[in-house]
C-alpha cells in the first residue's frame, strides 16, 4: 500500500511538471517591445513555438529546414512560427545579426532570464512545441534531420 502510494504522488508530480499551455511570461522582440507569450498563438490556427539558441548547432539547423518549406506550410495550413531565443545576457546581442542573416520569416522573441524554458521544464534546447487553442498539442525535443517532416504532419493534423 505504501508503495501504491509513492508512484501515484510521483506520477502526480511528473503530470504537474508537463506544462499543457503557455506560460503568461513578458518577452521581448527584436525590436525592443513586450509580448505576452500567451499572447502569440493563433485563435484559429496552430503555433509553432521553437526555444532556440544561436549556439545551439542542433537548433539552427531545425529552424533553416523549417525555413526552406514554412511558405509552403502557411499557403497549406496557415500554421505560424514563433521563435523563441533563450541566448543570455552575454550572447543575446548575437541574435539579430544571426536573424538578418539567415532571413528566417519567424516571430523572434528573447528569453533573456531563461523563464520559459524553466517555465516549460526544457532540459535542453531545441524544444518545439505545436499550440492550438492556447493549448501545447505536441511537444518535441531535440533534432535530426527530418524530424520537420513529422512535425508538419502535427500541424496538418491539429491544423483542421
Amino acid at each position: 500500500m505504501k508503495n501504491l502510494f509513492l508512484i501515484a504522488v510521483l506520477m502526480m508530480g511528473i503530470t504537474g511538471l508537463a506544462q499543457d499551455e503557455l506560460p503568461s511570461i513578458e518577452l521581448t522582440t527584436l525590436e525592443g517591445s513586450t509580448v505576452n507569450l500567451q499572447n502569440v498563438g493563433q485563435e484559429d490556427g496552430v503555433t509553432i513555438v521553437s526555444l532556440w539558441a544561436t549556439w545551439c548547432v542542433p537548433c539552427l539547423k531545425e529552424l533553416d529546414a523549417i525555413s526552406e518549406v514554412y511558405d509552403d506550410w502557411q499557403d497549406e495550413t496557415n500554421v505560424d512560427l514563433v521563435a523563441i531565443s533563450i541566448d543570455d545576457s552575454r550572447t543575446v546581442k548575437r541574435v539579430k545579426p544571426l536573424i538578418n542573416g539567415k532571413s528566417w520569416d519567424y516571430t523572434i522573441l528573447l528569453d533573456t532570464n531563461n523563464d520559459v524554458k524553466r517555465a516549460l521544464g526544457a532540459a535542453t534546447v531545441p524544444l518545439t512545441l505545436l499550440v492550438k487553442d492556447g493549448k501545447i498539442v505536441y511537444r518535441h525535443s531535440g533534432y535530426s534531420p527530418g524530424a520537420e517532416n513529422e512535425l508538419y504532419e502535427k500541424v496538418q493534423k491539429f491544423s483542421k
